[in-house]
């Protein structure tokens, strides 16, 4: 199985499309894409990329274990998890903006 994930452009966010065509942070609303839904996911991912908000757009393999979205590789877990060192600027720590606070990003 495969996702499309990437990074949301404004806020450097890790994001995965979801069944709805929608770009949401979280990992286990992904839409799964098996392997003879190529056409689709390539589909997904083209128009993705013509709204250039979601920046390194990648599919990456994934398989489910009890129902959760694991993926395969380290990189992917580590984005999914987030950020490994405290957000900050300048000393001072701030939040991010979310996806949700500025609208979704819909590839329809």
């Amino acid at each position: 199985m495969e996702i499309l994930t990437g990074n949301e452009l404004i806020s450097g966010a890790a994001v995965y499309l979801d069944g709805h065509g929608v770009w949401v942070e979280d990992l286990q609303s992904a839409r799964l894409y098996a392997k003879d839904e190529a056409v689709a996911r390539d589909e997904a991912l083209a128009a993705s990329k013509a709204t250039g908000r979601v920046v390194s757009l990648e599919i990456e393999e994934v398989e489910q274990v009890a129902g959760v979205i694991v993926p395969k590789r380290l990189r992917e877990r580590i984005r999914a998890a987030g950020p490994t060192a405290p957000l900050s600027l300048n000393g001072q720590a701030y939040e991010r903006q979310h996806l949700g606070e500025d609208g979704h990003v819909s590839i329809r």
